[in-house]
């Protein structure tokens, strides 16, 4: 069986929360946003080894939030860069070992044992996953011709926790030609490899706007 590893990326503000506090140290029922996510993880294997990946500036208001909540679980820390294609690099960088890795955004707290399996299963035979579900609205493509209605069964949102085999995903990025991708699966992709798609699960929310907080809730506390 292949080791695996969360390596979950929290890099985020506060700014469309409206909030001065990082969106993933935001509360719900007292605790953290961050910390229900890594409990997701360990819902899945409780042997599975974390990377955060977290700005500097940060470090020392999550340490103090640990201690706060007695949240004793083991992680490496690495520190975020100026963009998500830097953090997650320096993530990757403090992976030794070959296995399979979820890249997985910290404030995405909702997601399901059930979709980490999807991507597990099929990162470990095909060597990545990545987690989608359809969209439930119809969509329209605009540019500066206009737009047009397009066939809604041709697109799927993605989410994460995207996942690879360790050195396929390590050398994609050592070899990529910038920075500019906004996702783990494009760099990939780039590097010549075919994406496989699993199912996500559609509660699977990143934690964006005021109202997500509410749904978070919703389904973290039903009763």
């Amino acid at each position: 069986m292949l080791k695996k590893f969360a390596l979950i990326v929290a890099g985020g503000s506060g700014n469309r929360m409206n909030s001065s506090v990082p969106k993933q140290f935001l509360e719900i029922k007292g605790k953290p946003v961050l910390m229900f996510t890594f409990e997701a993880f360990l819902n899945f294997d409780p042997q599975i080894e974390f990377v955060l990946v977290l700005p500097q500036s940060q470090v020392e208001t999550w340490k103090k939030l640990c201690k706060k909540h007695a949240f004793y679980t083991n992680y490496k820390l690495a520190f975020g860069g100026e963009n998500r294609f830097q953090s997650v690099r320096n993530g990757l960088e403090l992976i030794k070992e070959e296995g399979i890795v979820f890249i997985h955004d910290g404030v995405r707290p909702l997601v399901s044992a059930q979709t980490i399996r999807n991507c597990f299963n099929t990162a470990q035979k095909y060597g990545n996953a990545l987690p989608v579900v359809a969209p439930a609205e119809s969509v329209r493509h605009a540019d500066k011709m206009g737009n047009k209605a397009v066939d809604r069964s041709e697109y799927f949102l993605v989410q994460t926790p995207q996942t690879f085999t360790v050195n396929a995903i390590k050398q994609a990025y050592k070899s990529a030609p910038n920075e500019q991708f906004t996702d783990d699966a494009s760099v990939l992709e780039f590097a010549g490899r075919k994406i496989h798609l699993v199912d996500g699960n559609r509660e699977n929310i990143k934690i964006t706007w005021p109202q997500d907080l509410i749904v978070a809730q919703s389904f973290l506390f039903p009763h």
